[in-house]
């Protein structure tokens, strides 16, 4: 367990510096669409993404690596497993149920800073309100402990999200792969914005 456990994060993070960051280049494997890395996340961990899904690695939220990593396998690598497919968002409520109360007990503060923001990211991809609202917050408060740079981004991208939420109560992109009818004005948003 703690094997794949560390495998996991060392993949997603690779080495952080003192003040708990990744390299840079460590944003193209999160946020760029790459099919050599989704293909590199299914052979090597797909086996445990599909465990996860199915509840099987419950243990892994004991310590606070393994709810990080658990929280990878639930939230980020169904997306690249899955593109366009409602099995992207599979492991959403379930990692949200396991970082909201993670978040509640005030355990992300302990965790390095680049963690908490994938432990942040259930909520960000939540099409709740609140949770949206929490979200803009947390990394809010995230960017004025650090100072890094990062953090401003990371805020604009969730205050993005919050928005389309409160403008649309869903993510109108995930309309196809859900089976949803999109409606004309959401349709115009992401003719205007594409992505989200």
């Amino acid at each position: 367990m703690t094997e794949d456990i560390d495998d996991v994060l060392d993949f997603w993070f690779g080495e952080l510096n003192d003040e708990g960051m990744p390299r840079e280049d460590r944003h193209g494997l999160w946020f760029r669409k790459d099919a050599d890395t989704d293909e590199f996340i299914r052979a090597r961990y797909g086996t445990l993404v599909e465990q996860a899904l199915a509840g099987e690695l419950g243990a892994w939220a004991e310590n606070d690596r393994g709810l990080v990593a658990l929280l990878l396998l639930l939230d980020q690598f169904p997306r690249n497993l899955f593109r366009d497919d409602a099995r992207a968002f599979s492991g959403d409520q379930r990692a949200f149920e396991l970082a909201q109360a993670f978040i509640a007990a005030g355990h992300h503060q302990r965790l390095p800073a680049i963690h908490q923001v994938f432990v942040f990211m259930p909520l960000e991809h939540a099409e709740d309100a609140d949770a949206q609202e929490e979200c803009v917050a947390l990394f809010r408060e995230l960017e004025a402990i650090t100072g890094h740079p990062d953090f401003a981004g990371f805020r604009r991208y969730a205050q993005a999200h919050r928005d389309v939420i409160v403008r649309f109560g869903r993510f109108p992109h995930r309309n196809a792969a859900l089976g949803r009818t999109t409606t004309a004005e959401e349709r115009a948003h992401l003719e205007e914005h594409g992505g989200f």
